[in-house]
Formats: structure tokens, sequence, C-alpha cells
């Protein structure tokens, strides 16, 4: 059940504090959702202990349960106005360097506990044999795109990045696409409808499909054959890409693996292209200047 409904229901139970409490989320959810009990508590004028009784109460297990349903409950809904609300709420004065990337650490930890082990092994096949690869992503998902794309067009001959195109250039990039291709589709909230829209297409053409995108209530998931969470910063003015680019520097890790000589093959004659093309600066020039 919807959490305002759930409070919407218990509210004539509810005790004076309780109901100031279920009276702020109700008008105010977007705020708090990043608040902790004892900032919300202080907020709206009750104890923390209050607020942690009032989750109980609603049937959660402890106030980080309610918060995360909050959470979840605008977590493609925010603008970017309010963006920078919640970030200015949420930081302040405080220690912005380290707060920022120890919320990434946590990022990439809660990545690990969340993503389907399984479905990462079964999307690294299913790259590996695949005669075209796609990527689809959009706005800042876009730069993940072209990371990805990157490297995999070194180890792959039939790569193609789709992003930041037009909705009619989409389909026209998409339109061979069919049962022995795969698609990696990549979204985060905002979620992108040109991304629904692409991997929707690409599923009815047989394709296999993969999500890289933040949760499974994300809308990519029911359109996926598999799904690679990687959680990402829904709040800050800016969207975090840490842990998005550390699944992405797993799937590039682990198809070198699944290639084995192949791909070592393949980056052989590319260490001779370089070499002879003088891509690199020699170890020799480094040490003249």
């Amino acid at each position: 059940m919807n959490l305002l409904t759930q409070i919407n229901d218990k509210m004539p139970g509810f005790s004076k504090g309780q109901k100031l409490i279920a009276n702020y989320i109700t008008g105010h959810y977007d705020k708090a959702a990043f608040m902790t009990a004892s900032k919300l508590g202080n907020t709206v004028g009750v104890s923390e202990s209050t607020v942690v009784r009032f989750a109980t109460e609603l049937g959660y297990d402890g106030y980080p349960k309610m918060q995360k349903a909050m959470q979840e409950m605008i977590r493609d809904k925010l603008t970017s106005v309010q963006r920078i609300e919640v970030t200015e709420n949420r930081f302040g004065n405080s220690d912005i360097l380290s707060n920022v990337l120890n919320q990434d650490i946590e990022k990439i930890r809660k990545t690990i506990e969340e993503t389907s082990k399984e479905d990462f092994t079964n999307a690294v096949r299913a790259i590996a044999n695949a005669r075209t690869i796609y990527i689809f992503a959009v706005r800042s998902s876009a730069a993940l795109a072209s990371f990805l794309g990157y490297y995999y067009s070194l180890i792959f001959e039939n790569v193609k990045v789709i992003s930041n195109y037009g909705e009619t250039e989409i389909y026209e990039k998409l339109f061979r696409i069919g049962e022995n291709d795969v698609i990696i589709g990549i979204s985060f909230p905002r979620y992108s409808n040109a991304a629904v829209k692409a991997m929707t297409f690409a599923r009815r053409r047989g394709a296999k499909v993969i999500a890289l995108t933040d949760s499974m209530t994300s809308p990519l998931c029911t359109l996926s054959d598999y799904v690679l969470i990687a959680k990402s910063d829904m709040a800050s003015v800016v969207d975090s890409l840490v842990a998005p680019l550390s699944m992405i520097n797993a799937l590039i890790v682990a198809t070198v693996v699944e290639l084995d000589e192949e791909v070592e093959q393949t980056f052989s004659r590319l260490e001779y292209i370089w070499e002879e093309y003088d891509v690199y600066r020699s170890k020799s020039e480094e040490e003249q200047n």
C-alpha cells in the first residue's frame, strides 16, 4: 500500500505528535525522504523516538524502511529545483567533500548487495555471444554509454552506441536489431521515456534486453531479460554515476575474462598499432622531460 494511503487510513488513531509527523510527510515527503529520524522530529517538534514509533505504527521495521518507502515514491518525480532544495537541506554548511564521497562509497556497497549475480553472469554471456551490441542511453547517462562503448568497440566488431538522438533517429539506429543482438539500456531517475521506448522496440524485435538502472521499480526492469542494479543518488543536484560506472567496469572485465584468448589477441594487435603510430607517450619520453 502507498505510504500516503497508509497515513490517511490510520490518521484518526494517531496521537498528537504522530499527526504532526503525518501532516508534514503528506505535504513535504520530498524533503522528509532525506531527513534522519532526529531531523524529522526536530522539524515537526517531536522526539526522535516518536518518529521511530510512527514508522512502526505504519508497519515498517524501523524508520529506515519508511524512509526508503518515501524515497521510492519520489525517485522519478523530483524536478531540478527540488533537487537543489533537497541538496541544501542534506548538506548545508557541512563537509560536502567527505559527505559526497562517503555517500558514493555507500552506493557501491548497496550495489554489491542488491544486484543479481546470476543476471550479471547471464548478461556477460549474452553480450559475448551477440551479433551486434547496442548501447542506449540519453541525457546524463550518455556519458556511461560512451565509456562502455569505447571499450566494447575495442573488444567487438559490431558495437553501436545510441545517445542524444531525436526520437526518429533512435528507431533508424535500431531498425536492424533482431534475435541475435543485445541491447544494453541505461537510465536512472528521472527515467528517460526514450530509453523505455527504445527497449520496448528492441524487445519486440526479439533482441536480448539488459537494463542498467537503480531499482527493480525502474520502468526498464519489466522490459529486460537481465537487470543490473547500480545505486544512484536521486536527490543531489547532479546524478551520482559512481556505482553505475563501477558496474560498467565489472561488465568490461567480466567480458574480457569470458572471451579470454580472443581478447588477448585483439589487444596484442592494438598495442602494435598504438606503438607504430605513437599513440601514447613512451617511458623514455617521460624521463627526458
